[in-house]
């Protein structure tokens, strides 16, 4: 992949289902190189990347590091786990208003399996390829399975979206509907492997488009993968300690994906569930919302998260969503 690579020792030993010819290097070559864009002076195969950052842009950095069984289930897809590992640095990126440039990525595998590996490059690339990412680096070694990658990507200065920035009266807006995520991984923990929820879980399609174009339009914008309570509150916080209402009948159906749903459990998915990976933002009254987002209430400057139920009552929402630790 990858510029940078570790000590020989430390790195995944060949195995029955791989020839003694492919060492660490072979299967960099084979798996891991990919056309790029203009802007990769030089990539992989090398001591490290030299790339051409676009001219009068600011780039934009995240890493994230997934787990086998914390992030993803041991048992998914090769080409779902790459695809999956690149969506969520995409999806940071895009909430940044950041338009996708390169990537590294740090592989930790137990063993060599070229099938496995095989199947995660064609999952990885399938989405860098949408997105216009380009791959320039990174390590592997031997380990328990973990894939780390850092995305950067460029925006104009001064142009950047940010979590700071919501006020009093600005409209909460989400590019779709929520609660697929938390649910596919239900369905998946049941055993079950095919339906749009599942599909939801496996392949999140990350945001980039609609975040350059909430660009000078959007106070404040994050991207949901811990839940739109909590993800909103990190809005709410970063802006000054505000609050903000819900309206009960605002939050979108999907009758596809949440099928079999009673009202109670759609209602909890789409607010407190995790993994959804669309973008949550804050929006001044005078702007047209995004074709395919919805409003789903306001941002008030009393502190706390309530929901304008069907009633009309209005009730307190404690603060939940997915947790790291």
């Amino acid at each position: 992949m990858l510029p940078a690579m570790t000590d020989p020792a430390d790195s995944p030993q060949p195995t029955s289902q791989v020839p003694a010819f492919m060492d660490e290097f072979s299967l960099i070559r084979r798996y891991f190189h990919h056309r790029q864009g203009d802007s990769v002076v030089l990539g992989p195969g090398d001591d490290a990347a030299i790339l051409a950052p676009p001219v009068g842009q600011q780039l934009v950095m995240t890493q994230d590091t997934s787990l086998a069984d914390r992030h993803f289930p041991s048992d998914m897809a090769p080409e779902d786990v790459g695809y999956r590992c690149l969506a969520v640095n995409i999806s940071d990126l895009a909430a940044m208003g950041a338009m996708p440039l390169w990537f590294l990525l740090s592989l930790t595998l137990p063993r060599v399996d070229e099938d496995w590996l095989a199947g995660f490059s064609n999952g990885l690339f399938e989405l860098a390829d949408q997105a216009g990412i380009s791959l320039v680096g990174g390590d592997i070694t031997r380990g328990p399975l973990a894939i780390s990658i850092q995305a950067t990507g460029a925006v104009p200065p001064g142009q950047a979206l940010r979590r700071e920035g919501a006020c009093a009266g600005d409209r909460i807006c989400v590019g779709g509907v929520t609660g697929g995520g938390l649910l596919g991984l239900e369905q998946w923990q049941a055993g079950q492997r095919y339906g749009p929820a599942i599909e939801h879980f496996r392949r999140p399609r990350p945001q980039w488009e609609l975040g350059m174009a909430l660009r000078g339009q959007a106070s404040a914008c994050i991207d949901i993968s811990d839940g739109v309570l909590a993800d909103l509150n990190h809005i709410l916080q970063a802006s000054g300690a505000l609050g903000a209402c819900i309206d009960e009948a605002s939050l979108p159906e999907d009758p596809c994906v949440l099928a079999g749903c009673s009202a109670d459990k759609q209602r909890a998915l789409q607010l407190q569930g995790g993994d959804d990976y669309l973008l949550l933002f804050t929006l001044p009254p005078p702007l047209p919302i995004p074709e395919g987002c919805y409003c789903l209430g306001r941002i008030e400057a009393q502190p706390g998260i309530r929901l304008r139920q069907h009633d009309g009552t209005v009730r307190a929402l404690k603060v939940s969503g997915w947790q790291h630790f």
